[in-house]
């Protein structure tokens, strides 16, 4: 991969960065961005349009529980981080934080966003699962934000939802419990799935769903 020098107001970027109280980030031009955002749908900006050079990896990361950090130091600001969240994309080579002049590396230690919460809404098609992301975020499972489960290495469930564009939210551990509570059993060509429903939709989890013990 080419990898072109950073605009000269990344320096000051990367500096500031690790202040939580001052963080400033001219080189993303949060001012345009946060315009940008506001006149999107849903409050994004149209990053899948910009296509700038790679920058570098300065050291960004997203830790499994959702804390963001810059070279080891947490960012402490929500608004911030939030912003963050709405310039992420995934590309083949890994996530990046992607602005009209600029991308750079973001390390991910499990999914990019996490699931802190959970209702169930009534819906003439059937019931709705809501889930909000610790940045904000707010979608209910169904055909444009599927569940998946995987099996974590002690063996207990891992559910993910879909946010957008190929960035899943992991569920928290306390709405993992909650979800199990949900599960039903249902018969597809002869054999019993567990899972939960969703806008119409059965998201069928892994058998160690069993019972909140698996967790």
């Amino acid at each position: 991969m080419s990898m072109h020098p950073c605009p000269s107001s990344t320096r000051p970027m990367v500096e500031n960065m690790a202040d939580e109280v001052n963080a400033q980030v001219p080189a993303l031009r949060l001012d345009a961005l946060a315009a940008a955002a506001s006149a999107q749908k849903r409050g994004l900006p149209p990053v899948h349009t910009w296509n700038p050079p790679y920058c570098s990896d300065i050291g960004l990361k997203i830790a499994r529980d959702g804390t963001w950090s810059y070279q080891g130091s947490p960012i402490g600001r929500p608004a911030l981080v939030r912003l963050f969240s709405t310039i992420l994309r995934r590309e083949s080579e890994g996530y990046r934080l992607v602005t009209p002049v600029e991308k750079v590396a973001v390390e991910v230690e499990d999914a990019p966003f996490l699931a802190i919460d959970m209702r169930q809404e009534g819906d003439p098609a059937g019931d709705r699962l809501v889930f909000l992301t610790n940045v904000g975020d707010e979608v209910a499972a169904g055909p444009d934000h599927p569940l998946r489960f995987e099996t974590d290495p002690s063996g207990g469930l891992k559910p993910y939802i879909l946010i957008r564009d190929d960035l899943w939210a992991l569920l928290s551990r306390a709405l993992v419990y909650d979800l199990v509570e949900l599960a039903q059993s249902r018969s597809r060509d002869g054999q019993s799935e567990i899972g939960v429903s969703s806008q119409g939709q059965f998201f069928v989890m892994d058998s160690a769903a069993q019972g909140p013990d698996a967790c």
